[in-house]
């Protein structure tokens, strides 16, 4: 039956108007006093409602709505919610202000908007809380999947089940994209043979307007609605319709809605084609291919999240060739050039597989890993792309990943760290003023907060437990006993993520008597919470929370053990604020980043962790613990054991001891001194604004002016880039550079020595002023390889005749050690440092 779909809205009386406005704007979200609005009006059903605000409005009694429209003290607050919010959207959007789009596969707003799986999802959510806190004029680009991410259940022998309940869209906040006839805006995309159908919905964080696409319209077959509903499911195929339709359906969707963005952001390879829908888009404009090529790499973000080689996306190219022809058609090139964008250059002859980091990575000339340590990881994982560069020299960089504070920290610490706290610790405080002003607030005050969210995760655990079907970990426990697991007045461990088998979710289960006596002591006792969903095919990720959910049963220690099922926004949320310590257990150098981390630390948690992802530039002894892990264990079956007995011994000799001394009174002076020094680490360096401040300054600002120089004049510019590009292209590989020689003895050396360094070079046709020669040294490893290198120029000192040259430099001994030295060519100037590969000679 063909219907013709309409909402109808509840009846709100003229005083409370605002609340509708509000409800179809995420920001309420990250406001206080804006979920207080809505708890204010029945706080149980808002709970029924799983805190979705246009669902819950829906439910209110008239009777309800008038007694408030009557109320001055709910008014005045509305009042104050309104002028905040008003103050922070502006009443006129111009898409042509918005100069950077954000693309996602996944978007963790809110439980109640459920676009996300987990940690990258969350991060995009937070990215985009933090630009509109900033007014950063940005745009997103999503999918909207109809059921979202799976739930998660656990039968009774603990085995993950998951169920795929639809999101109820005229509950999200979000509404149709209009043209300016007021027509609902739809794109399409080519698929071999066929159209790809997607409606767009504009769903607002704040003042970031999120641009979804949604492929369950009447013009696709069954078989491509599909495409959108469920967050990474189905095979091959599907992936591939999925992300097509995020890289190329969504540019086109902001070209729908008026936007015109200069630099595209990348977080992560799902999004990796849109470069072609860039390309596409500017040839239309008039600019060659090969030019709009180059405008194009020169102005993408690129955001790597995967640390393991055999996580990141791959699509065997013989599958992929029909899906790209018809772009490659519309760009007039060959399809295996698009291909081998996303094969590294040395695989090209025999490779079966296309890689979307390597496309992504390729067209991007800024590109980064999300914590200190996964920039050098991601380096050396990705080294081969620009051969003949030394690990260092890899042009991608890090900005460490940060959590949106407001979302994050609990409303009791929100009241002190108002009282005591400048009024910019929200926005990217200095770490040392707030290490000053955290010194003013009374121990007592802070503890007695925590102490508070402590006993309201207990309180939401154990209601958890008796709204599932059946508490697994206690089976013999009934539900008026069941209010008594947990204990809210001990010490509690909190982990919860994703259960990857990476991520050692049963790493206290490799001693477990151990674990069976701290769940047993009477004295000093300790408690644990699990979370986490494994993925639907991950059956050894099922088997580890099972194991968990087994040994709690087995040893009857279920109401010290707990697993919450179906984790979400809302427990993670609970579980940051009100857990004592924060465990994470990966196989270093597995874990890109990690914020959860991040968020437990906001709320004072401390985090007990492997020395991996953000946690190895954060831990110092004053803000928690790190487990003790090498990097020459005969096997992981041996790393496993050494680091559970190492984490036994941190809880046992350490964590205990700190969080149970009560000296001269009641509360744990030395516990609450890490937590302060926990809380200034995370405000200070690991909020969202001063992630998002980074990707501006580092990347965005730079890329937009470049765009701007790259079209303007008739992209002048990126016409002169091309036509010196085809001069590299055609030289490089005749150039020569000769071992260069020193004026003296180089064994005789020491620091602060100086001596000159000379070599010849065959420039074939180019100029030496295209190209730089360097002396390029270092010190070297045992297989005299070097490591930490430098680079000092040459100068151009003689020509020899057909094409040959003399350079010369001096090079300063500027520590001991033992040095290699070489020299190369590179092209002249920055122009060409970021491309993949790259231009590079040195000496054969």
């Amino acid at each position: 039956m063909n219907v013709q779909l309409f909402n109808v809205s509840p009846a709100m009386p003229k005083e409370l108007e605002f609340l509708d406005r509000l409800s179809r704007n995420i920001w309420w979200c990250w406001h206080p006093l804006a979920v207080e609005l809505f708890v204010r009006i029945d706080p149980n059903l808002w709970r029924e409602q799983e805190s979705t605000p246009r669902s819950f409005l829906a439910k209110v009694s008239p009777e309800r709505l008038k007694e408030l429209s009557q109320d001055a003290a709910y008014l005045r607050q509305l009042r104050i919610v309104q002028t905040e919010f008003e103050r922070s959207i502006p009443e006129k959007d111009d898409p042509k202000d918005r100069k950077t789009a954000y693309f996602s596969m996944e978007f963790g707003l809110h439980e109640s908007v459920r676009l996300y799986s987990g940690g990258l999802g969350i991060l995009s959510g937070d990215h985009l809380k933090a630009a509109s806190d900033m007014k950063l004029p940005l745009v997103a680009v999503g999918l909207l999947y109809r059921q979202g991410y799976f739930r998660q259940a656990l039968d009774h022998s603990g085995w993950q089940t998951e169920r795929y309940p639809e999101n109820e869209l005229n509950t999200m906040p979000m509404s149709r994209a209009k043209d300016a006839s007021g027509n609902d805006i739809f794109i399409s995309i080519p698929l071999q043979d066929r159209e790809l159908w997607a409606g767009v919905w504009v769903m607002w964080v704040g003042n970031v307007p999120l641009v979804l696409l949604d492929t369950e319209v009447s013009q696709n077959p069954a078989d491509l609605r599909e495409t959108t509903w469920r967050l990474y499911g189905g095979d091959k195929t599907m992936r591939l319709r999925q992300e097509l339709l995020l890289g190329i359906g969504g540019f086109k969707a902001l070209l729908a809605l008026g936007y015109e963005p200069e630099v595209c952001h990348m977080n992560e390879g799902h999004a990796a084609f849109l470069s072609l829908a860039r390309i596409e888009h500017l040839i239309e404009r008039g600019y060659a291919p090969d030019v709009a090529l180059e405008i194009v790499w020169r102005t993408n973000v690129f955001t790597t999240h995967t640390p393991v080689p055999a996580g990141n996306e791959v699509f065997p190219i013989d599958m992929l060739r029909p899906y790209l022809q018809p772009y490659a058609n519309k760009l007039g090139m060959d399809v295996n050039r698009i291909i081998f964008w996303g094969v590294p250059i040395g695989d090209r002859e025999h490779a079966s597989e296309m890689s979307m980091t390597v496309l992504g990575l390729r067209m991007a000339n800024y590109s980064n890993g999300v914590s200190k340590l996964h920039g050098e990881v991601a380096r050396d994982m990705w080294k081969h792309l620009w051969p003949g560069r030394s690990v260092d020299e890899i042009p991608i960089r890090s900005i460490t990943n940060g959590v949106h504070i407001p979302s994050w920290v609990s409303p009791r610490l929100r009241l002190i760290f108002d009282r005591y706290f400048s009024s910019k610790w929200l926005l990217n405080p200095d770490p040392a003023l707030l290490e000053r002003e955290m010194q003013s607030v009374p121990d007592e005050e802070l503890w007695m907060a925590h102490d508070l969210c402590r006993q309201s995760l207990v309180r939401k655990v154990r209601f958890q437990i008796r709204k599932s079907a059946r508490n697994i970990t206690a089976p013999s426990i009934d539900e008026v006993r069941g209010k008594h697991i947990l204990d809210p007045d001990i010490l509690t461990i909190g982990f919860a993520r994703r259960f990857a088998t990476y991520k050692r979710g049963t790493l206290l289960l490799r001693n477990r008597d151990r674990l069976l006596a701290l769940l047993r002591d009477s004295q000093r006792p300790v408690q644990f919470i699990f979370a986490g969903k494994a993925h639907p095919a991950d059956n050894e990720g099922k088997g580890l929370i099972q194991q968990l959910i087994t040994f709690a049963e087995k040893e009857n220690v279920g109401h010290r053990l707990v697993f919450l099922e179906d984790y979400s926004i809302n427990i993670a949320r609970s579980l940051v604020q009100g857990v004592d310590v924060w465990l994470n257990t990966p196989k270093r150098p597995q874990e890109a980043s990690g914020t959860s981390g991040m968020k437990a630390a906001v709320n004072g948690v401390l985090n007990c962790s492997i020395l991996d992802g953000w946690w190895a530039e954060a831990y110092t002894p004053a803000n928690g613990w790190a487990i003790p892990s090498r990097d020459d264990y005969l096997d992981q079956d041996e790393a496993d054991n050494c680091e559970s007995q190492a984490l036994f011994n941190i809880i046992e000799r350490e964590i205990i001891p700190s969080f149970y001394e009560r000296i001269g009174g009641d509360i744990p002076t030395r516990w609450i001194q890490h937590m302060k020094a926990s809380i200034v680490m995370a405000l200070g360096t690991f909020s969202s604004v001063r992630m998002v401040d980074e990707y501006e300054k580092m990347f965005y600002s730079k890329a937009e002016k470049s765009y701007e120089e790259l079209v303007c004049d008739k992209a002048a510019r990126a016409v002169s880039l091309v036509n010196q590009k085809g001069r590299l292209v055609a030289n490089f590989g005749k150039l020569y550079v000769a071992q260069p020689t020193a004026n003296r003895n180089i064994n005789e050396l020491y620091a602060g020595d100086e001596f000159s360094v000379r070599t010849e070079v065959y420039l074939g046709d180019l100029t030496p002023e295209e190209i730089s020669v360097e002396a390029y040294y270092g010190l070297v490893d045992n297989h005299n390889q070097i490591v930490h290198s430098y680079s000092t120029p040459m100068r151009n000192m003689k020509s020899l005749g057909d094409g040959r040259y003399a350079f010369e430099c001096k090079v300063k001994c500027e520590i001991p050690g033992r040095f290699g030295l070489t020299a190369r060519i590179t092209p002249a100037g920055s122009d060409w440092i970021n491309s993949v590969p790259g231009f590079m000679c040195w000496p054969r």
